[in-house]
């Protein structure tokens, strides 16, 4: 039994006897859809393809839904997002449930959070930043007064340019002539694609601080603000016109949400069930094998991690534009070492979002490219129970600690180090008024890059997937159509869009778009 499903199946002996009709019409099957992986984009695209009439079966080979934005319970009462704390722009994914005949906030309880997240500079002040322009003003002026008067013009031109290139991320990228459509033209002006994000922020923020304030959030992208395109200061824009919230429970009860829905269509979610590989059949799929069984279809979505996944799933010989040596030659987002705590007693001064920015935050983002383990490392520390007591039993609290490290691409013997960095990054909660930590520590876990590679499926332990540089963006980057393989479609943080929750829900409207599409079902039926 599904763990979405209460439904009892009734005894045959205890059901009337059928009443058949006399001349049944002739009726179309149904597409048949298999989707690898219940991450939150496998889940958005299985929902709107059964919202369109589509035979969805849902294969995930874990116990739970959710991917790297599950929850991790423990015996004990204590709750913890895997991966994703952070719920921004909530719209699209309120879209998606419409278009599903749902209502994200009869399914979810959001929590628009003020402030958004405490930014505490190592050796400087400490912010709490807002999306209460005046407020966040003043904020701004702890860092730099003449700072202050540069974060309406901000606001303003990315406004601008989150409208200019929103056509751009919705809509899929086939071809190397989708590089010059009419709406990429007509945002270029205001992508700057020649500037870096720091760099953009300079125009309107002289102190590095503050724009350390507008650019750490490339980190969601596991990416520097000193490499990373200008392109997303939209990032840290949309935390502060469309505020950042919380899910009651963790991001893990989005997931769950949407699996609700998913199976109110029809979905079928097999869990534990992890697919082998994809059936092909005259370069074409026709199928998934998962359980010593093949199972038909008409369409198969792949929403697990690309680099881990594509090369497992599919020969070599049939992926020409992603072979194996392009797969490995690729460049991926930085690593987290993660710990999971579970505190006896409160934490009353620690906000729920908490980043602790080191005092040489360049020289700690150059050992992070070069390979090196940071040494004075920043991190960042999301305390749920400053809104949500339901994330631990009575009495306790929860806290998620996310070093940023290398990748595995760079040579680390995590089992080696793990116990080191763990002192490392208890050390470094100090810096946030957290100096007795360890005594009051009653559950405990740690991911390092090999835990995500080994126990999550991660290729290179990269948690933010394929980097985001112009190389590895757009046409450049997997397609939602995998055009090597006719039927085959992928979604998820290593394709088009790219990595984070709205995007990743953004690119499941545009895969489930070209697969209704490509087998002729109702284009506007969950659209």
């Amino acid at each position: 039994m599904s763990p979405f499903n209460n439904k009892v199946t009734p005894r045959m002996d205890a059901l009337p006897p059928p009443v058949l009709p006399a001349a049944p019409a002739l009726r179309r099957q149904p597409r048949r859809i298999a989707v690898v992986g219940a991450g939150p984009g496998g889940l958005a695209a299985a929902m709107q393809l059964a919202a369109s009439g589509a035979a969805v079966t849902l294969f995930e080979k874990d116990a739970v839904v959710g991917g790297r934005s599950r929850t991790l319970s423990t015996p004990e009462g204590f709750r913890f997002d895997l991966g994703p704390t952070f719920f921004l722009y909530p719209r699209i994914l309120a879209e998606i449930f419409a278009s599903c005949g749902a209502r994200l906030e009869d399914e979810v309880e959001l929590v628009k959070l003020d402030p958004n997240y405490r930014l505490v500079f190592e050796g400087g002040p400490t912010i709490e930043a807002t999306g209460d322009v005046a407020r966040m003003e003043a904020e701004i002026a702890k860092i730099s007064p003449a700072d202050a008067g540069g974060l309406r013009p901000w606001l303003a031109e990315n406004r601008r340019k989150l409208d200019a290139f929103k056509p751009v991320l919705e809509r899929a990228f086939g071809r190397a002539a989708d590089m010059m459509g009419s709406d990429m033209l007509r945002a270029l002006p205001l992508l700057r694609p020649h500037r870096n994000l720091d760099a953009d922020l300079r125009r309107f923020f002289k102190d590095e601080r503050t724009r350390l304030a507008f650019g750490f959030q490339a980190k969601y992208l596991g990416m520097s603000p000193f490499r990373c395109p200008s392109l997303f200061t939209i990032l840290s824009y949309l935390e502060y016109e469309h505020g950042v919230y919380h899910p009651i429970g963790g991001c893990g009860a989005v997931a769950i949400a949407m699996a609700r829905v998913a199976e109110r269509l029809g979905v079928d979610i097999r869990l534990n069930t992890p697919v082998d590989r994809i059936a092909c059949e005259a370069g074409r799929a026709v199928g998934v094998e998962a359980g010593g069984q093949r199972h038909a279809a008409d369409a198969v979505v792949v929403n697990a991690d690309f680099a881990h996944a594509l090369p497992r799933l599919l020969p070599d010989a049939l992926r020409r534009q992603w072979p194996d040596r392009k797969i490995a030659a690729a460049r991926y987002s930085c690593s987290t070492f993660m710990l999971y705590l579970g505190i006896e007693g409160d934490l009353p001064g620690l906000a729920h979002h908490n980043v602790l920015l080191a005092e040489d935050y360049r020289r700690n983002i150059r050992q992070i490219e070069t390979g090196e383990l940071p040494d004075i490392p920043s991190l960042y520390v999301q305390h749920a129970g400053a809104t949500d007591p339901s994330m631990a039993p009575p009495g306790h609290t929860a806290l998620y600690v996310l070093v940023p490290v290398p990748n595995l691409k760079h040579a680390a013997d995590w089992a080696a180090e793990a116990p080191r960095y763990r002192r490392l990054a208890l050390r470094r909660l100090q810096a946030l008024g957290l100096p007795d930590i360890e005594s009051r520590i009653r559950h405990e876990r740690i991911v390092t890059p090999q835990g995500w590679q080994d126990d999550f499926a991660v290729g290179h332990g990269a948690t933010f997937n394929l980097a985001h540089d112009l190389k590895q963006m757009l046409f450049f980057r997997p397609g939602n159509r995998f055009t090597d393989v006719p039927g085959v479609y992928l979604v998820g943080g290593g394709t088009h869009p790219g990595s984070g929750l709205p995007v990743i829900y953004e690119g499941a409207r545009i895969t489930a778009g070209l697969v209704r599409q490509d087998l002729g079902m109702n284009v506007g039926a969950a659209a």
